[in-house]
């Protein structure tokens, strides 16, 4: 779901912002986009309700990362018996004019795949930025 509609108390609010600014660490050229997703049937559809949806878009396009933008989804499961949501995962994808051009999956076995890989600085810089996201949602949301 989108980090706007997700930002409902001032905790998640403050997480939200703090995981802004730990990618903008790794990758200050990268704008923001807290409304990735579109409010159309079909893109409604794939949206998960227990994530935190956040897209960052580069000037142009970025040889390094072999993107023009990145989505990232911060996975959580609600815990029904306390309804405190924990952190699954991290989903990133980078997408070229083409389409998805790569995806690393915290949830899977932390290895990019895809026809366009980030060079090897990149894949590093976006394995510690999701370690650091992981840290940030530790303690639950």
């Amino acid at each position: 779901m989108n980090a706007q509609e997700q930002a409902h108390n001032l905790e998640l609010t403050s997480k939200i912002a703090t995981v802004v600014n730990l990618f903008k660490l790794e990758f200050p050229d990268s704008k923001a986009d807290f409304k990735p997703w579109r409010n159309d049937p079909d893109t409604q559809e794939w949206i998960d309700p227990d994530s935190i949806d956040l897209g960052f878009h580069f000037p142009g396009w970025s040889r390094q990362l072999q993107c023009k933008s990145i989505l990232v989804q911060i996975r959580f499961h609600q815990e029904f018996s306390t309804l405190e949501k924990s952190l699954i995962g991290l989903e990133l994808a980078g997408f070229n004019h083409l389409g998805m051009a790569w995806r690393l999956s915290t949830v899977e076995n932390w290895q990019l795949v895809g026809c366009f890989l980030p060079s090897q600085d990149c894949q590093e810089k976006l394995k510690s930025f999701s370690r650091q996201v992981f840290s940030l949602f530790k303690s639950g949301t």
